[in-house]
């Protein structure tokens, strides 16, 4: 990830969070006031945002050091220390709760999405995010999945052909649908279609779709279209996806599980940022 690219991000989150200054710290803080601080986990989870959050320090105050003791993509355990910080006391007050916001919400989209991955460990299920993000905040937040051993769906509509109910209402279906994709995309380009039932994946591959996407079905059905696919085309499952239907979803032999709760019901894992004496 380019931290650069998240500037803007990062400034206007500074911005909100501070549009005329921080009127505590800068009129009871001494200017020059030196301080050491750490960030400092409160729970366990899995580690990501650490090269935001220090970025988040760079752009209050370019003097201000930042050592980091772990890597994204590491657990760590309650009571350890993620990253040192030092420099001018008021910049690092005023950096706190914005770079803390950032690692608290990665950390916890990581520290989820492993315990998905760990679910379905052991079978070829990869699990997938998908684009239920924060708005603006997508790069991040995709990010934090791959941070927890997932791996990112397409990043936006521009990537991917992805052929779904609405879709198939307004086109007429699925053969008409994929007909209609495959004339105007571009070669290479991959489509996938969303079913609902056997008849729906047979259609589809018949049709040439590369994916086939099993949409809300119980298992009996996945498992119906597993057996009959027998590995023509990669089988991603979704829909309402939650972490104790996972290891019997992938145990099926399907090729991917997509989960919208990795960046929508995640919980923020707790950090916190505390001064030296």
């Amino acid at each position: 990830m380019n931290l650069e690219e998240l500037d803007p991000i990062i400034e206007a989150a500074l911005r909100e969070d501070m549009p005329r200054g921080d009127i505590t710290s800068e009129n009871i803080i001494p200017p020059d006031s030196v301080s050491e601080a750490v960030i400092l986990a409160k729970q366990e989870g899995v580690l990501a945002g650490l090269g935001v959050a220090r970025r988040v320090f760079e752009k209050v105050n370019p003097a201000v050091g930042f050592l980091p003791l772990f890597e994204d993509g590491q657990p760590f355990c309650k009571g350890d220390i993620l990253a040192e910080v030092e420099g001018n006391s008021v910049a690092l007050l005023q950096g706190e709760r914005t770079a803390l916001n950032f690692l608290q919400r990665m950390s916890g989209i990581a520290t989820t999405t492993r315990e998905y991955v760990q679910a379905a460990r052991g079978t070829k299920a990869k699990i997938l995010d998908t684009r239920k993000t924060t708005p603006g905040l997508r790069a991040i937040e995709k990010y934090a999945v791959r941070m927890g051993g997932g791996e990112n769906h397409r990043l936006n509509l521009s990537e991917m052909v992805l052929i779904k109910d609405n879709h198939l209402e307004l086109a007429g279906g699925i053969a008409e649908a994929v007909k209609r994709a495959r004339t105007k995309i571009k070669e290479g380009t991959k489509v996938e279609v969303e079913v609902t039932n056997l008849a729906g994946a047979k259609e589809a591959l018949a049709a040439g779709a590369d994916r086939l996407m099993l949409d809300n079905m119980p298992l009996k059905k996945m498992k119906n279209v597993v057996d009959w696919a027998a590995g023509r085309v990669p089988i991603e499952v979704s829909g309402r996806i939650r972490l104790p239907k996972v290891r019997a979803i992938a145990s099926l032999g399907v090729d991917y599980i997509s989960v919208g709760a990795l960046t929508h019901s995640y919980k923020s894992v707790d950090i916190s940022l505390e001064f030296l004496d």
